[in-house]
């Protein structure tokens, strides 16, 4: 099989990695299409919940996709490692989820960043839950030399370009030489990255972890059949992560993937910490939130803390569309996701593994819920500030029937009388509260410390709103 070809494409690349300039963050962004023959591939046996799936080489197709490599400007500031993103496609369009929900973290630590057109939606368009906004329907002169030959030959063509990033970085990556490369993917893409952990990994050998993150249940087929067809869920397994493992693997799962809703949930594949995964539930998080379509395209590190306040203010109104309840507004999923980012870096660069996270609590049978406090907040899981000295009760379900409305989860702040039970001292003696708690986090090792700052300073400005109400 011939190597990948690669060729520049001049001009600024569609993908939205925020509204505002790059430089601000002291990173670039260039545009590379890949040439190259991918295989798909199938079954060996049956596909297991234990997720030890073999799997054979199949079909052959040539492809041409595109990838957007984010670096930075100064060489000197990168830190040897490269997040490869799988481009998130339920939208109908390439979305870069865990850049957008972890660039500050990316851009402060020095990371270099690829996101990969893995999927046909993304070119060619396809099923997706906004509108048809894939490259070639949005610039056909620009991306009309793009194809993609089906979601089969995904799993393969991101395994190349990850092959790409580690050994040809002087063409791609402009002369950056990476010494740890890490596959990461949101929603629909953690579920493609489950089924290459567990039928591609093992024989492809290309990352060093994987961050999976905000996965439901399923595994994303391997025959190219669509995650937004109900005929196609219903046939899919829902595996736990192969136990034989052989590089690190962190999962982020927020309360909307444990239950599940739009998709089956995760918590028919929970499995218990093992050496080489570690899994963390965050309690009072949603699958998206006010940050994932507010805050994180203005959020370039510059911007005053109040505008960030602002963001997360509570809103019911979702895309012009306006909800029954407040969408959930709480920011621990960003700042978790940082950690998360930090943590997987230091155990692949180290080998000092990521810590351990309880599961969040969920009564018993085949239907659970999440059990709750006495305020309505989520037990168990990998605790916050956000959940352990609460201003509002937030959460990963809501009653909508809209599927995207459904990923956005809820909240309801706490009354004026709920709020002086809580805190008799008023925003003092919250304040207090909430900075032990946070020095908690930071100490088990789920906020990094280089967000302390703008969290107090976030969480004085909320307490000002919430205790004035």
């Amino acid at each position: 099989m011939r190597d990948p070809i690669l060729t520049p494409i001049d001009g600024v690349p569609n993908l939205l990695l925020g509204s505002y300039d790059l430089s601000d963050l002291g990173y670039a962004a260039r545009e590379v299409v890949i040439e190259g023959t991918a295989s798909s591939y199938a079954p060996a046996g049956e596909l297991a919940a234990d997720g030890r799936w073999t799997v054979t080489p199949a079909a052959r197709a040539e492809y041409a996709t595109r990838a957007v490599t984010v670096v930075p400007t100064d060489a000197a500031r990168f830190n040897g490692t490269v997040v490869v993103e799988w481009l998130n496609v339920s939208g109908g369009l390439d979305a870069p989820a865990v850049w957008l929900m972890a660039h500050r973290e990316l851009a402060r630590a020095g990371y270099a960043y690829v996101g990969v057109s893995a999927q046909r939606v993304g070119i060619e368009g396809g099923p997706g839950m906004v509108g048809d906004f894939s490259l070639k329907t949005v610039d056909p002169q620009r991306y009309g030399r793009l194809n993609h030959p089906g979601d089969e030959f995904s799993f393969d063509i991101f395994g190349q370009l990850g092959t790409v990033v580690r050994h040809r970085s002087a063409e791609l990556l402009g002369g950056l030489h990476p010494e740890r490369v890490l596959a990461v993917g949101e929603s629909q893409s953690a579920m493609f990255l489950t089924t290459y952990l567990d039928a591609v990994a093992p024989r492809a050998g290309v990352f060093d972890g994987f961050l999976v993150h905000s996965r439901f249940g399923p595994a994303a087929p391997l025959d190219g059949g669509s995650l937004l067809d109900p005929a196609t869920v219903a046939r899919l397994p829902l595996p736990r992560f192969r136990t034989d493992l052989r590089v690190p693997v962190l999962a982020v799962i927020t309360e909307t993937d444990l239950l599940g809703g739009v998709l089956p949930g995760y918590f028919p594949a929970r499995q218990p910490a093992g050496e080489y995964l570690r899994v963390w539930e965050i309690p009072g998080a949603a699958h998206a939130d006010n940050y994932t379509i507010q805050g994180a395209f203005l959020d370039n590190g510059l911007v005053p803390v109040e505008e960030l306040a602002e963001a997360y203010r509570p809103t019911s109104m979702l895309m012009g569309r306006q909800l029954a309840h407040f969408r959930n507004f709480a920011p621990q999923h960003h700042y978790v996701l940082h950690a998360a980012i930090a943590r997987l870096h230091d155990w692949v660069g180290t080998g000092r593994p990521a810590p351990e996270a309880p599961p969040i609590d969920l009564t018993d049978g085949d239907r659970p819920a999440i059990v709750t406090d006495h305020h309505g907040v989520a037990c168990g899981g990998l605790r916050t500030p956000w959940v352990d000295v609460p201003l509002a009760v937030t959460s990963g379900s809501n009653a909508e029937a809209d599927r995207m409305a459904s990923l956005f989860g809820s909240g309801t702040p706490f009354d004026a009388d709920h709020l002086a039970r809580l805190y008799p001292g008023g925003p003092t003696e919250y304040l207090t509260a909430f900075t032990a708690a946070l020095d908690r986090a930071i100490d088990a090792g789920f906020i990094v410390s280089a967000d302390r700052p703008e969290i107090l300073e976030l969480a004085a400005l909320t307490a000002r709103r919430h205790f004035a109400a």
